[in-house]
């Protein structure tokens, strides 16, 4: 039989499945219990975070997430923080990653390709507007949502305008080496703008050709192709699709094409369509901050909740001879009597409206894992009566409930249930 069920709450989400998981992160299914909506919990450990000095990396990834409020973006909907934990609480974007969608069904026609890269320009353009560079542009960082529109994830290693140096530049080498720029891997500064556009004709590239413009087993000849912008586009490609690609990916970032220019070019414009969408007022960082701070005050409420352990057909059709549950009692002999019933109510409101009838009668309660012991400490002219209970799912939301009766005596039992309004009777029989 399958063990009872831990029900995880964070604030007011009901947290499930683990969906992700990375070094410093795991990725959970989560709802709203308030409005029912689907998130994904973003779960990670503060000691980890500290402990490998992720703190400012991550406070910028929020911070971006939070600035950056786009329809092909992810959403960021919270930030919270406990004791050992920071939870950001994002989008749940169901259609996978853009990676997937290419190793599954290879190379996309050109219009499929298009209306991608147009979305992701689009992006792009408007996160460069607001001085965030994203850093680490690649095909398993596009999330598809149920419409197959483009979603953009992980701000992990992105940088913003206050970053650049005095020389106009960034110089953190950062990104997945077969999309990194030109530029970037020589390490003596580079514009993050630019370098995003290099990642992005990569991404195109990728889309088309169902492959990479520039790979190799030897990372140092990796990056002699890069540098050296060593590829050839595939002899499938329109005239004009090989144009725009080759001028995105110019090793050159000074002569290499500029975001301006992509959106007025012949290729990219063909039923081109930019999103309308209303911003929202002021963006409010304090969270960002509050949730690495010790004080109580700023910590969310965890609650883990037990649920009634599960039971198949198999296991209920094994236990219809009886149900043991000898081990609850301090005594090992006596009469003992079984009572089954089915409800559709929740297990919890059954286990309270027993307590609640329980209790007026003079008995002792006991509840754990949806399991309860009802004791009658005053013996009656026939002994001692002792009641064990215990709550089942049984997969069609439906309970099954077990009594176990021990005493020197039989006891009728009298159970009502009709508009959730419970009344349970203990009456000896004389």
């Amino acid at each position: 039989m399958s063990q009872p069920k831990i029900k995880r709450r964070v604030g007011i989400y009901e947290v499930g499945r683990t969906i992700g998981e990375g070094t410093f992160a795991k990725v959970k299914f989560a709802r709203n219990s308030e409005t029912g909506e689907a998130v994904a919990l973003k779960i990670l450990d503060k000691e980890k975070v500290l402990k490998h000095k992720m703190a400012e990396q991550i406070k910028r990834e929020i911070a971006t997430m939070k600035l950056i409020k786009h329809p092909n973006v992810v959403r960021l909907y919270e930030v919270m923080g406990s004791r050992t934990k920071i939870y950001i609480v994002l989008e749940f974007v169901t259609g996978g990653e853009l990676f997937d969608k290419i190793v599954n069904h290879g190379r996309m026609g050109e219009p499929e390709a298009r209306r991608y890269f147009q979305q992701l320009i689009n992006v792009v353009d408007y996160c460069h507007s607001r001085g965030v560079y994203h850093r680490d542009l690649k095909p398993e960082n596009l999330l598809l949502d149920a419409y197959g529109n483009l979603k953009v994830s992980d701000f992990g290693l992105s940088a913003l305008s206050q970053q650049v140096r005095d020389d106009g530049l960034l110089h953190t080498t950062c990104g997945t080496p077969n999309y990194v720029a030109p530029e970037v891997l020589n390490d003596r500064g580079y514009d993050g703008a630019t370098a995003d556009l290099w990642s992005c004709g990569v991404i195109l590239f990728v889309l088309v050709a169902g492959y990479l413009p520039f790979d190799d087993p030897n990372l140092m000849e990796l990056y002699k192709k890069i540098s050296s912008a060593d590829f050839t586009c595939p002899p499938w490609l329109s005239f004009s699709a090989r144009k725009l690609i080759t001028r995105i990916l110019d090793p050159n970032p000074m002569t290499r094409i500029t975001m301006a220019e992509i959106l007025d070019d012949e290729w990219f414009k063909k039923d081109y369509k930019p999103p309308v969408f209303e911003e929202s007022g002021e963006t409010n960082l304090d969270d960002v901050e509050a949730v690495f701070k010790d004080s109580e005050e700023h910590h969310v409420t965890e609650k883990k909740e037990e649920q009634p352990t599960s039971m198949n057909a198999f296991e209920l059709i094994s236990m219809s001879r009886g149900l043991n549950l000898e081990n609850l009692f301090d005594v090992e002999q006596g009469f003992k009597r079984e009572t089954r019933f089915t409800s559709q109510s929740p297990a919890d409101e059954i286990i309270n409206k027993i307590e609640e009838a329980a209790k007026p009668l003079g008995f002792d309660v006991q509840k754990k894992n949806f399991k309860m012991r009802l004791a009658n400490s005053k013996a009656g002219r026939k002994g001692n009566l002792n009641v064990a209970t215990e709550v089942y799912d049984l997969h069609f939301c439906v309970f099954v409930m077990w009594y176990t009766f021990m005493s020197y005596s039989c006891i009728k039992v009298v159970i009502v249930n009709r508009y959730f309004k419970w009344h349970l009777l203990f009456t000896w029989l004389k």
